[in-house]
């Protein structure tokens, strides 16, 4: 899921791993009896030992009940505890505290290695973990694992894409969306020279999608390995790519081609529906968030389309992810195996997955779905009946090999956010910002512990 994104740019500094070093593997946890006292469903088979959930999917109480209806050796009880950071912030408590958590507790995968370096999360590979891999693409299993180790079960990803507006696209005079970010910043200053609006939008609360996009040039902001050494880490945030990449974009922010705006609030989408944005760089469940925004249902209705994510270098395409979301078992499980089991099976039923994907909830990855005709073949109302799985996203999804996360991300974020308003005000270039990020994140990470390479 997507919107903790936001959050993560106004999360304090570092509030996820002020624990870091009182590592603790776990504890006895809620007693299952008081796991059923706390459930926002109802349990189908009261008899039936419980399994505690933490989760945030908007359809999660049809997830929960689609999973009891169908068991009767387990159930779930479920709780809504916040959303992304919010619920984190509660979880990092239990943690510190070694009592309160929830059997099993929904995480960004960006997140699985800041609770894994705190031995919060179990390794689910010997527990089921393993016989799901060819469920999933390399690159969502590889989010979710450290070495031979499977810290969750994926549920939904984010493979990212260009949507554009066709009347902005027609009244300039743009036949073709860009297939490169040369061909991109191109039409940015095409139209903008011709007094038109944004091209796109750097808002600085969501850092996510630009990594993402550094990342597809070639950076690898991070080489953390927590199984091999987890007090070892390769921090480069400022190589070459990455530099390149906060460069292309300072360059359009300061000419004025795109916007500064924080995005998913109301002035964002109050822009994006009346045309103020040609284009949004976003991931497979914008759709969903954008409808749920009221985009898409009044005058701008049928005027979005979809086209591959640019490229840097059109003879080498890479494919890159934004959001994600999975099912951890922790530490403080009552019964790991059967945690486990519900981990793994919670969100992968069928009547789940199609309710998930049909209201653009979740963009699934499992390949059960990815693969069905129903979900191949589907014409998108949003993008006024294109099959956009089948020609932007599947492929996108399929592609993605997955991403190096650092185990204080938040952190990173946080300063990445700082950097983009400075980008945005005009007080830094690119490649100072890339250099200032650098030496922040070396000296944070010396200061936790680690020891690093750069």
């Amino acid at each position: 899921m997507k919107k903790s994104r936001l959050a993560l740019a106004v999360v304090a500094a570092g509030s996820l791993i002020a624990s870091l070093a009182a590592c603790s593997s776990g504890g006895s946890g809620t007693s299952q009896a008081e796991h059923a006292t706390n459930c926002t469903n109802k349990l189908m088979v009261k008899s039936a030992p419980t399994v505690t959930v933490w989760a945030w999917y908007p359809n999660m109480a049809n997830v929960v009940d689609n999973f009891n209806a169908a068991h009767k050796d387990v159930q779930i009880c479920w709780r809504n505890a916040g959303q992304g950071v919010a619920e984190y912030d509660k979880f990092q408590t239990t943690v510190s505290a070694n009592k309160g958590a929830p059997d099993v507790v929904m995480l960004e995968s960006d997140h699985l290695t800041t609770f894994e370096i705190q031995k919060a999360l179990v390794d689910i590979a010997p527990l089921g973990g393993n016989k799901i891999k060819s469920q999933f693409s390399a690159g969502a299993i590889k989010d979710v694992s450290s070495g031979n180790a499977i810290y969750a079960a994926p549920v939904d990803g984010g493979p990212m894409a260009l949507i554009y507006r066709t009347d902005v696209f027609k009244k300039y005079g743009i036949k073709t969306p860009p297939t490169t970010w040369a061909e991109y910043a191109a039409d940015a200053k095409k139209v903008h020279d011709a007094g038109g609006p944004a091209f796109g939008d750097l808002g600085s609360n969501v850092p996510a999608p630009l990594v993402a996009l550094q990342i597809q040039k070639g950076a690898v902001p991070f080489v953390y390995d927590f199984a091999k050494d987890p007090k070892k880490i390769t921090i480069k945030v400022n190589d070459q790519a990455s530099k390149d990449v906060l460069d292309y974009w300072a360059k359009l922010s300061q000419a004025g081609q795109i916007g500064k705006q924080d995005q998913f609030t109301t002035d964002y989408v109050s822009g994006v529906v009346n045309g103020k944005y040609a284009t949004y760089l976003s991931a497979a469940w914008a759709p969903g968030y954008l409808t749920g925004a009221g985009v898409g249902k009044g005058a701008d209705k049928g005027k979005f389309a979809v086209a591959p994510l640019p490229q840097w270098d059109a003879s080498n395409p890479v494919q890159v992810n934004w959001g994600g979301s999975a099912f951890a078992v922790t530490s403080q499980a009552t019964d790991k195996k059967l945690a486990a089991e519900v981990a793994l099976g919670m969100y992968a039923d069928s009547k789940s997955l199609t309710e998930g994907w049909q209201k653009q909830i979740i963009f699934p990855l499992n390949k059960s779905v990815l693969s069905s005709s129903e979900f191949v073949n589907a014409k998108v109302d949003f993008f006024n009946g294109q099959t956009a799985n089948k020609d932007i996203y599947i492929p996108a999804a399929n592609a993605y090999q997955g991403t190096p996360y650092s185990p204080f991300e938040t952190y990173y974020y946080a300063q990445l956010t700082a950097q983009i308003a400075a980008i945005n005000s005009g007080k830094i270039s690119g490649p100072a910002a890339a250099d200032a990020l650098q030496q922040n994140l070396v000296s944070y990470a010396k200061k936790q512990g680690f020891t690093v390479s750069d």
